[in-house]
């Protein structure tokens, strides 16, 4: 078992207030024997997931392999915060990619929230989707920056954020070391794994068929692609490979811009007649830190908060005391609440903190990176692949603007730099600069 991922029990979830609050999921078969697909697709998570449902819509044999459950990576076990837009702000996007760049992107990234919302309105209920995500600056500076990103965005993209001062900032985050910051109605927050569950549901009722406990080891290319298991192999005209932060290292290209890096969850006892001393909304929040933290309430009230204490590669042997630490610092009037579920995992991130999505070979596109803001990105890059497989390119080629470099010195030196860079930020953070 890879040590990045110490808490993973191959065939079960994480153990995460996740996992333990749906119902249990069928038990799909692994990969046992050599067939034949249209579409081959590595990966059950968001990004395959909403690819798969997409192409078995339009009649496209599809197979989809998972080294382990539906929603077990990322997609089952995130913050579940729906972000609009990306890491980088849209004038960043405007200066280094052209205005009508940036706005094929705004676009995507606006129609991927209403999928994700329409999805779950007619197919997920269960994933409980909320309206509503904040952000909070510890700086004035952080503050303005905000409010200026804001005016930019309502004059030049028709989109409102409302931006706070401190005591109206503290009126909606009831914790004290906030300086302001911003509301943005349009973002929301969901159960991840709820959501993933519904996505595999559809996509087999379209007749999509997935495998589960099937890792793909590896990936021969040709005229027809071949992915390669344990037991069995899957030969397709096209393939998808959506693995993100726990792909193997099959695919160069891919492993050499996008890398790993895990981040960690704790949810509180149930708090219903306490809840609204920490949030007056049931909204989501993210703040200014680099390490960011990550925060919102579960429809029956445990509070849960994210971030990452950990800077090198592997699972701390703790995860739970720094992490909990943090959530006091933020909100003493916690201090004292049970924890009842403490997890954590992988994500993929790029040099950037910008999606990578690409296509590799004539019949091989990829995409991961999505850097701590893919619930909604994740399932429009899943989407926009399989349209370019039926034919719709638009939507790949818009995607495929975004600068993605490989890490210096690739795969072999991304994670001791990441490490280093990390743990300067974490610097940053609490000194403040």
């Amino acid at each position: 078992m890879n040590p990045l991922y110490r808490n993973d029990i191959s065939g079960h979830h994480a153990p995460s207030w996740y996992a333990a609050s749906v119902p249990p999921a069928p038990d799909r078969p692994a990969l046992a024997d050599t067939i034949r697909a249209d579409v081959a697709i590595l990966g059950a998570g968001f990004t395959g997931l909403w690819a798969a449902l997409t192409l078995a819509r339009r009649g496209v044999r599809v197979v989809v392999l998972d080294a382990h459950r539906v929603g077990f990576g990322a997609s089952g076990r995130n913050g579940g915060q729906v972000h609009s837009g990306f890491n980088k702000g849209q004038d960043w996007l405007e200066a280094r990619l052209g205005v009508d760049a940036a706005h094929a992107l705004w676009a995507l990234s606006e129609a991927a929230k209403k999928n994700l919302r329409d999805f779950c309105e007619t197919h997920a209920p269960e994933a409980e989707y909320r309206s509503g995500i904040a952000h909070g600056a510890y700086s004035m500076a952080e503050r303005d920056e905000l409010a200026r990103e804001a005016d930019y965005m309502a004059r030049t993209y028709d989109h409102e954020i409302h931006v706070m001062d401190r005591s109206q900032f503290a009126e909606l985050v009831k914790s004290p070391l906030y300086s302001g910051g911003t509301l943005d109605p349009s973002g929301g927050h969901l159960h991840p794994l709820a959501y993933a569950q519904a996505l595999a549901r559809a996509a087999e009722t379209e007749g999509a068929v997935i495998h589960e406990c099937s890792e793909v080891t590896e990936i021969v290319r040709g005229a027809k692609a071949t992915l390669k298991t344990a037991k069995g192999s899957v030969t397709a005209d096209q393939v998808i490979v959506a693995g993100n932060g726990y792909l193997p290292n099959i695919l160069p290209q891919v492993n050499a811009a996008v890398m790993p890096i895990n981040s960690f969850i704790a949810a509180t006892e149930p708090l219903p007649q306490k809840w609204q001393e920490v949030l007056s909304q049931d909204i989501a929040v993210a703040d200014s830190k680099f390490v960011v933290n990550y925060y919102r309430f579960s429809a029956d009230r445990r509070f849960l908060f994210g971030g990452r204490e950990s800077y090198s590669i592997g699972f701390p042997d703790d995860i739970a005391t720094a992490l909990v630490a943090r959530m006091y610092r933020l909100f003493p009037q916690l201090e004292g609440v049970k924890i009842d579920y403490v997890w954590g995992g992988a994500l993929g991130i790029t040099p950037t903190r910008l999606p990578m999505v690409k296509r590799i070979a004539p019949n091989i596109i990829a995409a991961g990176g999505f850097s701590g803001q893919g619930v909604a990105l994740s399932g429009m890059a899943g989407r926009i692949m399989a349209e370019a497989i039926l034919g719709d390119g638009r939507g790949l080629e818009t995607f495929a603007t975004l600068p993605t470099p490989r890490f210096p010195g690739g795969s072999a030196l991304r994670a001791p730099i990441l490490a280093l860079a990390m743990t300067w930020f974490a610097l940053r953070d609490r000194l403040g600069i």
